[in-house]
């Protein structure tokens, strides 16, 4: 496990320090949690922007999110995300 040093603003320790009264935990701990839980927010916000700019997949930017396709389906409806390009489901609606 690698060991990451940092310093942060007096009122952000402060928060922090409530977050570990809060949840019973020690400072090592809360702060891999965070982390984890923070870069989990940034996985699936960077899979909905690739997404929603066409540059990937819906099933890579699942597997990006590292959610299921069906999970990661529900998040993007709830975030109004689109995945079916306009010509596709024109082509599709003319074929029926």
């Amino acid at each position: 496990m690698g060991t990451i040093s940092t310093r942060v603003p007096d009122e952000l320790e402060a928060e922090l320090e409530a977050y570990l009264e809060d949840e019973n935990l020690d400072r090592s701990t809360a702060v891999r949690k965070l982390l984890s839980e923070g870069l989990e927010e940034w996985r699936r916000e960077r899979a909905l922007d690739q997404l929603a700019a066409g540059t990937v997949t819906f099933s890579k930017a699942a597997e990006m999110a590292g959610m299921s396709v069906w999970d990661f389906a529900q998040l993007a409806k709830e975030r109004d995300i689109t995945w079916v390009a306009d010509d596709h489901l024109d082509a599709d609606l003319e074929a029926l």
